[in-house]
């Protein structure tokens, strides 16, 4: 049952914005949950947990914290398989359709399959785009994948009809943690256009005023993370 997904949808229906937060368990005090659950903005509606090198076990001891003061869904944003965690509500099945690494776009899939196949968690598949922000990702790094140029809106665009195509629920635009600028307004715009599932945007977005600009532009869910580690 994709509960959380038709959630989104209903949402998003009647023209209400979600807003990730994410969370890397590496950079985050599980003693700390409370302090910093009251630190994030008002209107958040999922908490995504998750980073490209995450050490094992450390996943599941951050959704297990983040749970005992929150009831907002909180969903895997694994940089790989091991950091599955039946303690989630569910995960973000992403391939990297950026990239041409097969171990990206197929080969992490294949090893968290046998976890999953009778997993309570809410599975949604999720094409995931590397966009260039400006600075060398850890995505970039670890998946041995160069992001896409910016002015190369075409492209971008085709890339996320082929996830759509291909079957996924959601596509998720990502200039990287940390990123020095994020995924243009035009970006966005011709994307949303192109798509009839939701858009996800993140990396680099920091204030007020950068988020409304992506809402503005067809973004369905804001992801934000380094603003608010501690």
């Amino acid at each position: 049952m994709h509960v959380y997904y038709t959630q989104l949808i209903k949402m998003l229906s009647e023209n209400r914005k979600a807003l990730a937060i994410l969370i890397d368990p590496e950079k985050f005090i599980p003693t700390k949950s409370e302090s910093f659950l009251k630190s994030i903005p008002k209107d958040t509606t999922h908490l995504f947990v998750g980073g490209s090198t995450v050490p094992k076990d450390q996943t599941e001891a951050t959704v297990t914290a983040l749970k005992n003061y929150t009831t907002l869904p909180i969903f895997i944003f694994p940089g790989d398989y091991t950091q599955i965690t039946e303690t989630a509500d569910g995960l973000l099945f992403l391939s990297l359709l950026s990239g041409r690494n097969p171990e990206y776009l197929i080969g992490q899939q294949i090893k968290g399959a046998s976890k999953l196949k009778d997993s309570a968690l809410e599975i949604i598949p999720t094409g995931y785009i590397l966009i260039e922000g400006g600075n060398d990702s850890a995505v970039a790094k670890v998946s041995g994948t160069n992001p896409m140029p910016q002015n190369a809106i075409e492209a971008i665009v085709n890339t996320a009809l082929a996830g759509q195509l291909l079957g996924a629920k959601l596509i998720y635009l990502e200039a990287g943690s940390g990123a020095k600028r994020y995924v243009s307004p035009a970006i966005v715009s011709e994307v949303k256009k192109t798509l009839r599932i939701p858009l996800i945007v993140g990396g680099g977005i920091k204030t007020e005023a950068q988020k409304q600009e992506i809402y503005n532009a067809g973004a369905d869910m804001i992801v934000m993370g380094t603003a608010f580690e501690q």
